[in-house]
């Protein structure tokens, strides 16, 4: 088996649900308990928040390249990044990778891709919505994306930072959040994808919301992560990506 290297840290409440995940998924599909090795390194969220917050965004590829090559130098045969919103330095990162990448949103493109869906309603912090990196990807994979309106990106955002990023989860929060995505479906998204990781401590084991798709992108990362450590084939950056 291949050995998976995790970015972690951004923040631990996601990083958590990635772990359970791999190794939860292998118990359902082989009823043993010979996962794969699974290396992580927690970087410091609030190092990450203040060189982001500062726009040092060169210190922000150097935090993450230099958890990539320990979780190299420890042995894993490949990484992924627990975070969507870190995806904004991706092909920064994977070009200056000792180890393949693994890219969450080609991930979800896939998944997508394979259900016939087209049109993505996305949720995420407000830089994942707003900056554009996100929306451009799932294009050149043939995806529209829809993002919410600006106060309603600022609902969800306050959520994932003030809220789940610690642990804190409230069931006003996730009504705020569904009326949200029932908003993106009338602009005609076919699914809704939980482009942050933090997002799917408010919808365990939900899997569509008013007849849409619910995507939890933290999951579909972690699941392929366990098949391409498994020896399947996997969604690394392809030459147009």
């Amino acid at each position: 088996m291949r050995k998976i290297g995790i970015v972690g840290g951004l923040s631990p409440e996601s990083t958590t649900l990635y772990y359970r995940t791999i190794i939860n998924e292998y118990r359902e599909k082989h009823h043993k308990q010979n996962y794969p090795i699974i290396i992580i390194y927690s970087v410091s969220f609030d190092q990450f928040r203040e060189y982001w917050r500062s726009k040092k965004y060169e210190k922000v590829i150097e935090l993450l390249l230099k958890a990539i090559r320990a979780l190299g130098r420890a042995g894993a045969d490949f990484a992924l990044i627990s975070a969507n919103t870190s995806h904004m330095f991706y092909n920064e990162v994977e070009a200056r990778s000792p180890i393949p990448l693994l890219n969450i949103i080609d991930c979800l493109a896939e998944v997508a891709k394979m259900d016939g869906i087209s049109k993505i309603g996305l949720l995420g912090t407000k830089y994942t919505l707003t900056l554009g990196f996100y929306s451009e990807r799932l294009r050149k994979h043939g995806l529209e994306a829809f993002v919410p309106e600006k106060e309603d990106i600022d609902i969800v955002n306050d959520i994932i930072f003030n809220e789940l990023t610690w642990g804190i989860i409230r069931e006003g929060s996730r009504r705020k959040v569904m009326k949200i995505m029932e908003k993106l479906k009338e602009k005609g998204s076919e699914a809704v994808a939980l482009a942050c990781t933090e997002l799917p401590l408010l919808f365990r084991d939900t899997r569509e919301i008013y007849g849409m798709k619910l995507y939890d992108t933290a999951k579909i990362h972690a699941v392929k992560a366990l098949d391409y450590a498994l020896g399947k084939n996997a969604c690394f950056k392809t030459a147009e990506i």
